[in-house]
This record gives C-alpha cells, structure tokens and sequence, in this order.
C-alpha cells in the first residue's frame, strides 16, 4: 500500500502541478493541447469513446509500442481491473477482468474474456499469445458483453484492430535490442496497387532473447523467445459504397517451454514440520524452511536456492506453436443501411515438452499436443448516419474442431521393470505415463440485434438481444503407457442454448458530459472439461455460467477538453460460475472443473486523462473491487466467501509523457507505472499460493528528428527490479509448488523510422 500511495501521490501533485500553471493560458494558447477524440467499435460501430455507455479503455498502437505490448499478456495492469497470467511460454494467457477469468489452461475451456481480432473471435487459447504488431489500436471491453460480441464473454473483449492497407505509399520500423540478447524488429510498408481502387500492406515481427532464467545443471539459459509472424493485408475499394478486406497471416514461435521455480513442501526433520496433512500423508514445510534443505519433493530432492530465476532442470524443452489464419470483411454501403460480412479461419498446432517439475529427478513432466481448428462467418446489418434510431442486426455461426493428444509423466523414477511389466508401470500406484487423447466438435450460431432510440435530444434508451446455440460432441480416453492400457473411454454431446440481452439509458447532461445506467444479461457456454482425469465423472458437462450486471457510470471532459474523467460502479450477480481448480484424490493432486452455485462482483473504476500544457500528457486509472464465491461447496471444500483468484482488492496504473522542441529534434520522454494490491492464485485462497501487492515501473527516453519520421533512444521495463510472479500452482500431491515468472528488469536501445 506504501508504493501504491506513493505512485498515487505523485501522479496528483503531478496533474494539479502542472493543472494550476498551464489552465490560465489563452484560448488560443489551450486549443493545441486539446485531448484527441477516441473513435473506438465498442459497439460494432465507430464512435467517440465518450459517447458510447461502456466502460472501455483504449490504446493506440504508438502507445503500446511505447508501453513495450508485444502481446496480449502485457497488457495486464494497463486498463483498470485487467490481470492477465500464463503458466506457457507461447499459449494459454488467463484473462480475468473485474476478477472474472478462468485459471484453466487447459485448450478446450474458453476464456470469460473474448479476444477479437479484426472482429474475429479467437476461439482458440493456443493462439491467443501471438505477437502483438503493426497495430492501429486495442480496445480493452469492462462487463459482459454477451449481446454484440457473444458466449463466453462474461468477463468483457478485448478488441485488437491491425492497421489496414491505405492508397497512400508509407512504411515503418521499429528495431530493439536489449538485455538477454533481445532483439525485436517489426514493421511494415505499403501502397496501392490499382490506384485508390486497389491497395495493400506487408507487415512482419521477429522477436528473440536468450531468456532470464538459468539452468544450474548446464548453465545454460530458459524461459527465451523465438518467434516471428508475418500478415499479406489487401483492401478493395472500387467506390464509396464496396470495401472489401482480405489478410492472411502466420505466427510460429519454436521458444522453449516454460522454466518455473520449484518450491519443495514435504518436510523431512520435526523443526520444519508444519501440520500433518493426512490427505496428503505428511507434513508441509513451514515457510521460513522452505529452502533450508529440511523439506523436499516426494523423491527427496530440496530446492535450496531463494533465487526465483534459476533451478535445476533435467531437460530444456521447447514450446512450439504454429498459427495460421485469414480474414475476409466486407462492407457495402445501401444507402439508409450498411451490410457487413466477416469471415475467418484460424489454425493453431501446438507441441510442448515441459519439465514440469523443474528439478532433476523424474517427478512430472507433460508433454502438450494439439491442434485446433476454427471457422467463423457473421452477417451483419446496421443503418447509417445519427438520426434518432439506430440499430444493428445479425447472424453469426462457427465451428471449431480440436483434437489433443496430451501426457504426463509421472514418478518415472520409481519404474521397476520386471519379464512381467517391462516398462515398469504402476497405474494403481500412479506411476506410469498418463494420456487423454481427445476430440471436440462445437458447432455454434447465434441470432442477435441492437436498437439506440433518442427518447429526447438528451435521452437514449438501449435495448440489444441476442439468441445463441452451442452444440458439442465430446470424445475421451483416458490411457496409460501410450495407449496400452486403457482406463476408461467417455462419449458426450449436448447443446447448451443461452439468452443474453441488454438494456440502457444515456442521458446527456451537456455536450461533454454524459451519464449512463445498463443492465446486462451475460453467459458463457457450458460444455466438458478437457484436462487430465482418471475419473469420467469429472468430464461433466458443466453448465452455462450466466451473469446478471448492473452498471452505472459517467464520461465528461471539462477545460476546453483538456481533461477526461470516465468513471464507473458496477455490481455483478452470477449464477454456476465456471470455475477449475486443483483437488486431492487419494495422494494425487487432479485438476477438476466445476460450477460454483454463485458469485458475488462489485467494484468502481475511473481514468482520467489530461493535457495541462503543450506537450505534456498524463493518464491514470484505477480500480477498487470486490469479488467473491457465495455459498460455494465443491468436493468437500467449502469455498463460500472465499475472494476470486486474481482479483486484487486494487489497482492503479498511470503514464506521464512529455514531448518538448531541442535545438536539432525534439525530446520524448515517459514514465509508466501499474500497481495491483495482493492476490489469490487459487480458489481456495491458501496463503502461500499468493503474491503480496506489487508495483511496476517503466520508462523511455528518446530523440525525435526530421518531424518524427525518426526516433532513437533508451528503455526500461520493470525498473526497480520487482519480484515479477505470474502464477504460483500447487502440485500438492507430488510435494512441490511451481512459481511461473515474468521478465526481471529488462533495458535497452531502441531505433525507429518510417516515411
């Protein structure tokens, strides 16, 4: 709470400093530092940003190349109430806003945030990590948003919009290098090819570093990047009434597999027993021994070292995803009304072999398979201009096909070959290699519509429905020893059909200040877990999980629109929440997926943003919550009261950049920071499976020449060296907890140009 008030502290003396020397200038002296107006599609429709009743932050693509975005995980912190973790190195990011996510990783369960890419909904978690590059701008979506964009949107979008082929020629790039060897170049260039009619645009991204952690064993470094993505964007426009977009895309990214911290639990001498736990048949180690060398795995191994970023790793995997996809919109201009078609396909193949354990006896280690395969096309029509009604109707339907062949490999160490058993195996024993190859079918559709009708000319009343139908088919093995034995085989299929809505209204108090209040009907689909059990009852299916919210919020700018204030309070009432969390079977620890009967979400947020003097801009946001399960019993445990997994209680982020004439060029310089109050990793809010409050600091410093086209200068991320925790998981069972990390301090030079 200390740093919390501090960055708090100097981000207000900051805007009243800089506010009580600058606001008495001139009219004519103010009118250059005006905020720019933010055009956002929240609504699927391009409108201000302060005229749209959602809570919505949006940045552009210079500002997330200044924060250093380089994919979907960097934004955690950067919009109020978005946390965002991943125990991989190239898939899987867990995205909570408002506390709303799930901790799942697992490819066949659905994020309760949506990511949409160029309107396409990216159905597959494998490919939701893809680099971030040649953007135009993110928008990041608070509350459900189950009317326009769909299932499993409970928590909110995040909306990423790519730069699109101009007729005008131009190019960019951006090149870095940096501490781990880290080199990152992107950039892009194009023009037309038919004149206005015809246009397009290359763009690429090469990212690579040596990585941050170090094996002990070989000295050699992990948790390192390889990747590289390139996108073909086309865009046809004959007139002004056809706009036709194509692009095409490839991502890979062949880093190696996660490096997490092993923490060892099972305590060896009576000065380090903590209380015997008898589901798990000893006792765990108490905290101040955890490295002490009296406390170790179930094989005895003792992770001696307080370093987060080193351990002892048998084997150094690799992490390697393949993406590809495609995107067709087109628009056509009817005169009253516009029709809009998209399209998309998207493949993503992933295979990764994990030393799960990380230590170098043979306790765990997975080996990740799989393939997902998505179609999707929307039809959608929706009238034009500013008259006193507005609306947007449409169809939407998808398939999405995945396929997983997944194992792990458990107590490999304790095998005792035999003539009868050469491979040494002991399912009863859980020792063996365990699989749950599978295949999922969804087929989903939907029907939905919008109306925004000006009740008065200060008056907008909202109303939006939406009708959607998801049929799944669900094939299971659980194996052992690749297929030798089989356990047991699960067959399931059923639709799960959802109503979701809205309603709202939008009063305008002046030109720049307005007023809100909605109620949204959310839901995310149900469907059956894909993870690894040995027991087909925990396949399912679960149900829908449905939320009932309510919002209410303001958006105003004040001193000629040199200060934005947005703010907003929301209450959250849900129903079969969809929650996964880690159980003990016998001396095992399982993964298991279930419903909560409800949860309980209330919070407030604000952002404000200012432009007291030419040159300079400030931003800060933050985030005030409280989410909680309510009256949640799960295998025995009861959970009720217990705080969401990352859900901090606060948050707050803020950036000041100031841009000022030099004799040759101009300086750029910017400070940023985010802070998030303590979190929870797990449902059942066990003190050592959390992180105490953290806070961020990063910052550049740069040279502009020749009007901008070129920029050089340093950077830092993480500048005060801050324990960077993503994830902490218990592998109870086994004897150990696994920290997942995120870069230490990182610095650097950077260059820019375009023409």
């Amino acid at each position: 709470m200390r740093k919390l008030q501090v960055f708090a502290g100097v981000a207000a003396v900051a805007l009243m400093a800089s506010a009580t020397s600058s606001w008495a200038q001139t009219a004519d002296q103010a009118a250059p530092v005006a905020l720019d107006e933010i055009v956002v599609t929240a609504q699927r429709r391009a409108e201000n940003l302060q005229e749209v009743p959602v809570s919505v932050t949006a940045m552009t693509g210079a500002q997330l190349q200044n924060q250093r975005v380089g994919d979907v995980l960097a934004l955690s912190g950067l919009a109020p109430g978005l946390q965002i973790k991943t125990d991989d190195n190239a898939a899987n990011p867990r995205m909570f806003i408002r506390g709303i996510g799930v901790n799942d990783f697992n490819p066949g369960t659905a994020s309760a945030v949506g990511v949409y890419v160029d309107g396409v909904y990216v159905a597959s978690p494998l490919a939701q990590l893809a680099g971030f590059y040649d953007l135009e701008q993110v928008e990041v979506l608070r509350g459900p948003q189950g009317t326009l964009y769909g299932r499993n949107t409970t928590g909110g979008a995040i909306n990423v919009v790519t730069r699109k082929p101009s007729s005008t020629p131009g190019g960019d790039l951006a090149v870095e290098y940096g501490r781990f060897n880290a080199v990152n170049a992107q950039g892009g260039f194009g023009g037309p090819i038919a004149g206005d009619a015809l246009s397009f645009r290359i763009s690429g991204l090469y990212d690579k570093n040596d990585g941050y952690t170090t094996n002990r064993l070989t000295g050699n470094k992990g948790n390192d990047a390889n990747r590289w993505a390139t996108r073909l964007a086309v865009r046809y426009k004959p007139d002004d009434k056809l706009t036709a977009d194509l692009s095409l895309s490839l991502n890979q990214s062949r880093g190696g597999s996660i490096w997490t911290y092993h923490r060892s639990l099972v305590a060896q001498t009576p000065e380090a027993a903590g209380d015997f736990d008898p589901s798990l048949g000893y006792a765990v180690c108490k905290p101040a021994y955890y490295t002490s060398g009296q406390c170790t795995n179930v094989l005895g191994y003792a992770n001696t070292s307080k370093n987060l970023y080193e351990g002892d790793y048998r084997f150094e995997g690799k992490d390697i995803v393949k993406l590809f996809g495609a995107t067709a919109s087109v628009s056509y201009d009817l005169g009253d009304m516009t029709l809009y078609s998209i399209t998309g396909y998207q493949r993503a193949a992933r295979d990764d072999w994990e030393d799960t354990d990380a230590n170098p006896l043979q306790v765990i280690s997975a080996r990740y398979i799989a393939l997902q395969e998505t179609a999707s096309q929307e039809f959608r029509l929706q009238s034009n201009g500013t008259g006193p009604t507005r609306w947007v109707t449409g169809l939407y339907w998808a398939k999405d096909d995945l396929s997983n062949d997944s194992r792990y490999d458990v107590l490999g160490d304790l095998r005792n070959p035999t003539p009868d058993n050469p491979t040494g195996m002991d399912p009863a024993a859980s020792i063996g290699v365990f699989g749950w190859p599978l295949t999922q079918k969804t087929r989903s559709w939907a029907v939905f519509g919008q109306v925004d009708h000006d009740l008065t000319d200060r008056l907008t009343f909202t109303a939006g429905l939406r009708y959607s139908v998801d049929d799944k088919s669900f094939h299971y093995v659980s194996d052992v020893d690749y297929g030798l034995v089989t356990l047991f085989t699960y067959d399931g299929d059923k639709t799960f059909k959802s109503l979701s809505g809205r309603l709202g209204l939008r009063y305008a108090l002046t030109d720049d200040a307005n007023l809100y209040a909605t109620y949204n009907r959310g839901y995310k689909s149900g469907g059956f877990f894909t993870g690894q059990t040995t027991a087909p009852e925990d396949l399912g299916p679960y149900d829908d999980e449905t939320v009932d919210a309510f919002e209410v919020g303001a958006k105003s700018e004040f001193l000629d629109r040199r200060l934005r204030l947005n703010a907003a309070a929301f209450y959250y009432d849900y129903q079969n929440l969809q929650v996964y969390t880690v159980i003990q079977r016998g001396a095992l620890s399982v993964q298991y997926f279930t419903n909560a009967s409800a949860a309980r979400v209330y919070g407030a947020e604000a952002e404000i943003e200012a432009r007291p003097m030419r040159g300079l801009s400030l931003t800060l946001g933050a985030a005030l919550l409280n989410a909680e399960y309510k009256d949640f019993v799960s295998v025995g445990q009861d959970y009720s009261g217990n705080r969401l997994p990352s859900a901090p209680k606060a948050s707050v982020n803020g950036v000041v950049r100031y841009e000022h004439p030099l004799p040759v060029g101009d300086f750029a310089g910017q400070l940023d920071f985010t802070y998030r109050s303590k979190v929870f990793f797990d449902t059942a809010n066990t003190e050592r499976l959390s992180d105490k409050g953290r806070a961020y600091v990063n910052g550049q410093l740069g040279w502009k020449l020749d009007g901008g086209r070129y920029e050089l200068g340093v950077w830092g991320k993480n500048l005060f060296d801050e324990t960077n925790i993503l994830d902490i998981t218990a592998v109870e069972g086994l004897g150990f907890d696994v920290f997942s990390m995120g870069p230490p301090r990182t610095y650097g030079l950077y260059l820019r140009a375009r023409y």
